[in-house]
């Protein structure tokens, strides 16, 4: 288990982005947060086994077909197991 914060840019918000995040995480078991960034990025924070977030990594850069992902920056780190469930936040 690890814990994955991801930036994403590129024409990403207004294209329901965020829902797209969403339902990758619930379908891949994932737990955490996403939300819209004052510059224009999606950020999303995950929690789950490293193949898990290995897969939402993949799904995060291609997005969904409405939106243009441009890049996404990811960082790993330890699990500290503080989220229960992925929400977006406003």
């Amino acid at each position: 288990m690890k814990n994955l914060h991801c930036l994403v840019s590129g024409r990403v918000q207004g294209v329901g982005f965020r829902a797209f995040v969403l339902d990758q995480a619930h379908e891949l078991g994932l737990t955490g947060w996403t939300r819209n960034l004052p510059n224009g990025q999606v950020e999303a924070m995950a929690q789950g086994t490293e193949e898990a977030l290995e897969e939402f990594a993949r799904r995060l850069r291609k997005g969904p077909v409405w939106a243009r992902v441009d890049a996404v920056e990811i960082s790993e780190g330890p699990f500290d197991g503080s989220c229960t469930t992925f929400q977006v936040r406003l």
